[in-house]
């Protein structure tokens, strides 16, 4: 599986435009054909972005970012369109995980770049926001989050909280999340859709790390 994950994405990458022309390919197999698409940030995007998710500095140039835009399924059953920013060098395979999520039902809750909620990541994660892209540092540090790289993604973050050590959350509506069992719709398990796709494509989990778990985080590095 993991071998026919990565020839899609191949594919995916083998008609990735070097212009603003987009880049579309239709999925089939699930309840709904699943749709994608990868693209370049315009420059109407880019101004929104600009002083909110990225500002000059950011350790990554607007140019290098992508829109990846799919089908996903929501906590209704019901399929959405949603859009989250990634690198270009990543912006494929996260493309092949969308799809096949959608194809396993997962469900998720809403997809938006986070300047919906003006770069706010705690804002973000109260509206169990599905996001990628944000330029910012890691908590209490000065070192770039991965998410500044566009290398990293955040699932349910309401059903996936950040846990520290003192098993807690920031967030009240994660509270019943903290317990990771039974497993309920939207999670991130070992053995679960979630966790197999990205497992997939060689990404990383914060669920495995040592000391504090962050279940919503995904990353092409592992941190």
């Amino acid at each position: 599986m993991k071998s026919s994950l990565l020839l899609a994405a191949a594919i995916v990458v083998a008609v990735l435009p070097s212009s603003s022309a987009e880049a579309t390919t239709a999925f089939k197999g699930s309840i709904t054909a699943f749709k994608g698409s990868i693209t370049p940030i315009s420059p109407a995007l880019a101004r929104q972005m600009t002083g909110v998710s990225w500002r000059p500095g950011c350790p990554v140039p607007l140019r290098d970012l992508r829109v990846v835009t799919a089908t996903h399924r929501g906590f209704d059953g019901r399929d959405r369109i949603g859009r989250v920013i990634v690198h270009r060098d990543v912006a494929a395979r996260v493309l092949v995980v969308l799809r096949r999520l959608h194809g396993d039902g997962f469900p998720i809750r809403r997809m938006v770049p986070i300047d919906a909620y003006g770069g706010s990541d705690f804002r973000s994660i109260e509206a169990d926001n599905t996001s990628g892209f944000n330029c910012r540092f890691v908590d209490g540090t000065m070192r770039y989050s991965e998410h500044a790289y566009g290398r990293a993604i955040d699932v349910n973050p309401i059903e996936n909280p950040y846990v520290t050590r003192a098993e807690t959350t920031s967030h009240p509506a994660s509270r019943p999340y903290l317990r990771r069992t039974p497993f309920r719709p939207g999670m991130a398990a070992e053995g679960r859709a979630l966790v197999r796709a990205v497992d997939a494509i060689g990404w990383g989990w914060g669920g495995r790390w040592s000391g504090v778990k962050d279940y919503q985080h995904f990353s092409a590095s592992g941190r």
